[in-house]
């Protein structure tokens, strides 16, 4: 299984975003990332095998209860590796330092919680962003940086997070297609 845990921002969030950004699409040629599927990934877990997915569930549970909710909205932006050749557009999430403290801790647990699960987890370290777009290329996005930075959306609350399952080229033009596996409530 190819799975990610990941805090889902409610519909009302995603589709201001999807409003924001739907007149500017068509001026580049980035594979655009579908509203439903916005996400903020705690941690990937790249390869589970089935027989690991109950224990996976009961400590991603007990990590979920450690941890309490975390009040942001959508703002401001940014590229990966950086603005002259981003392969990723991201947009990112307004907290103050100790929501952005306890939004790291989720994403620590959620990793250590799937490691000790038998999953290989990837290592990279926490940002927290939604990827909006990807780009085919290695590309120049400064003008679009500057756009999401303009952007705020409404405000919203992480009081869970969510085992999603991503099933490759089973969505809509060979896109992912994701499936939650479990929903997880904060203390």
């Amino acid at each position: 299984m190819r799975c990610f845990v990941a805090a889902l921002p409610p519909e009302r969030a995603r589709d201001h975003l999807d409003a924001f950004l739907e007149p500017r699409r068509a001026a580049a040629p980035f594979r655009w990332t579908a509203p439903d599927q916005v996400h903020l990934t705690l941690a990937f877990v790249g390869d589970l095998t089935e027989r690991r997915l109950d224990d996976l569930v009961e400590r991603l549970e007990r990590a979920a209860a450690r941890r309490r909710a975390v009040r942001t909205a959508i703002a401001g932006g940014g590229a990966f590796p950086h603005a002259a050749g981003a392969k990723v557009l991201w947009a990112g999430l307004d907290l103050d330092d100790g929501d952005a403290l306890e939004l790291r801790r989720m994403a620590e647990g959620a990793r250590a919680a799937a490691s000790r699960a038998g999953a290989r987890v990837d290592g990279q370290r926490f940002r927290p962003h939604l990827t909006v777009a990807r780009c085919v290329r290695p590309t120049e996005v400064t003008p679009w940086i500057r756009l999401l930075d303009a952007y705020r959306g409404p405000e919203w609350t992480i009081d869970s997070f969510a085992l999603v399952e991503s099933h490759l080229g089973e969505g809509p033009r060979g896109r992912p297609r994701h499936e939650v596996v479990a929903t997880l409530p904060l203390d």
